[in-house]
């Protein structure tokens, strides 16, 4: 199992069907895990999927529409009965506080989760982890939403051959691993001479918006873009409307953004062709496309 991969939990908007839940994906990235809006019988995926209440550590709620945040009921009794270990982090719109306060205490439980709230108030960084940066960017959507964006900081990636000519051995390599320089007899050894950048990954999660610039900040250069594609290129005066995107804009954003690895979700439940929306993202990006299904787990792409 890939120790970055996005597990799928929900794919429907606005109705679930009998093959799609409503919104809920996990995305485990080296031992943290951000569960991102949890739409209605987001638990009882997890148990399908295998996903444990402590395999959260962030809750990530882009907007208070039902289909992305009546799961969160379910999920945080789940972490109390389950006595998940250590802070659960929850991050969603300020402007929606009293709908989270409500959601979080539906009905009586065992409160004996740690959940450490974290309202937006807009864009920038709302969490530092091991994972890297997590940010938040605002969308266009009928009510406040925010997308959001993590960013692992560049590394650096030794080169085998070039530690071999400078004489770095042993022990040594391991400091300059650590970013030590070593002396190697006459002469010090810096460990930029013996390494190259090593990029940090990028993973985006677009939900409900139509096209704007916040879309197109959140996709730059994403290893994977998770965005919804609620309609189809013919119904894009409903998706104006709504303020939703279509297969082909979602694709779109990830041709003009340097996208790797696109992932279609939040289908309305008109349609029941999904190749439609591969075929329709197809026409405009030439990358690595997926329309996710319910249970899915889609390895995010390796370093480039």
């Amino acid at each position: 199992m890939s120790n970055r991969e996005l597990v799928v939990l929900g794919t429907a908007s606005q109705t679930p069907t009998r093959t799609r839940n409503h919104n809920g994906y996990l995305l485990r990235w080296d031992g943290r895990g951000l569960l991102f809006d949890p739409g209605e019988g987001t638990q009882r995926q997890m148990t399908f999927a295998g996903v444990s209440a402590n395999d959260v550590d962030h809750l990530c709620l882009t907007h208070f529409h039902g289909d992305h945040c009546l799961g969160v009921p379910g999920v945080v009794h789940r972490m109390a009965a389950d006595r998940v270990r250590g802070a659960v982090h929850a991050h969603y719109p300020a402007s929606g506080a009293e709908y989270f306060h409500h959601l979080r205490h539906a009905s009586a439980h065992d409160n004996a989760v740690h959940l450490d709230e974290h309202p937006i108030t807009g864009d920038g960084e709302i969490a530092r982890d091991q994972f890297g940066i997590l940010r938040a960017v605002r969308l266009d959507h009928r009510i406040e939403a925010f997308g959001y964006r993590l960013e692992e900081p560049e590394g650096r990636r030794m080169l085998p051959e070039v530690l071999a000519r400078s004489g770095v051995r042993g022990s040594d390599i391991g400091r300059v691993q650590r970013g030590e320089a070593v002396r190697v007899g006459e002469r010090t050894v810096d460990p930029q001479e013996v390494s190259e950048v090593r990029p940090g990954q990028r993973f985006a999660f677009v939900m409900d918006t139509r096209l704007c610039d916040g879309v197109f900040a959140l996709a730059e250069n994403a290893d994977m873009l998770v965005i919804e594609s609620t309609f189809l290129d013919q119904d894009a005066e409903l998706a104006e409307r709504y303020r939703h995107l279509t297969a082909k804009q979602a694709a779109r954003v990830a041709a003009e953004s340097g996208v790797r690895c696109l992932v279609l979700t939040h289908f309305s439940q008109r349609y029941t062709d999904p190749r439609r929306f591969h075929d329709e993202a197809a026409e405009v990006f030439d990358g690595t496309i997926v329309v996710a299904s319910d249970l899915d787990r889609i390895p995010v792409p390796r370093r480039r």
